[in-house]
Order: structure tokens, then sequence, then C-alpha cells
């Protein structure tokens, strides 16, 4: 029996980890966690996203913005991530619309595909 997800992982390329935290933790706000001991020499970093994780790997050769794979993020204020993106230069994309939620889509500096997602009551 499948119980959840524990976490998920995206990649950006090899060192490059210092501008992934200054966008992940900085423009993001998410939080980075320890990586085990095990894994510190592989590079990337993670993050907590509420009670989940998101692993950040490092791999280069891909292209990043031809894939609609994707992480979404459930927020609170869908309005206020949209200002925020587009004050740090994210250019925003907008969403096919889907019943009781307002959404928009964005690339992060790696190309990778991000969704921000608000239920709407």
């Amino acid at each position: 029996m499948i119980l959840g997800l524990h976490h998920a992982q995206i990649t950006i390329p090899k060192g490059a980890e210092k501008e992934g935290k200054n966008f992940y933790c900085g423009v993001l706000g998410l939080i980075e966690i320890e990586k085990p001991e095990t894994l510190k020499g592989r590079g990337g970093f993670w993050l907590k996203v509420g009670c989940k994780e998101v692993h950040v790997g490092t791999e280069d050769g891909i292209e990043r913005t031809k894939t609609k794979a994707h992480l979404a993020y459930q927020v609170e204020d869908v309005s206020f991530w949209r200002k925020r993106l587009v004050e740090n230069g994210i250019k925003i994309i907008e969403s096919v619309p889907i019943s009781n939620f307002e959404r928009f889509e964005f690339r992060d500096p790696f190309g990778n595909r991000v969704e921000m997602i608000q239920e709407i009551q």
C-alpha cells in the first residue's frame, strides 16, 4: 500500500547550488533541510515544503524548458506570489483554468516548470 508522497526531486545544473538556494530559499522562502551525510557529496540541496520535501539534485545535459513535468505549490494567496515573482524578474505563464482553483505557472531560473495554485472556496 502506498501511504503518501514523501518527496519530489527536480534538478539544476551542476555547480548552480548557490543560485538555486537564492531562488528557492530567498525568493520562494522555502527552508533548506540537512541532507544525510552519505548524500552530501552528490551536490544539490533539500527543501522542506509543508510536511513534504523537495530534493534539488544536480545534473547536466538536461533541456528543462522542453518538459511539462512540474511541481505545484499550494498557496494561500496566489496574487502575492504572482507579484513577488514578477518583482524578481520571473515571467508568468497563464494556466488553463480549472474549476475552484486560481493558478499560474512559471519557469525557475534553470528552466524547471513550476505552478502556484490556490483553492477558491
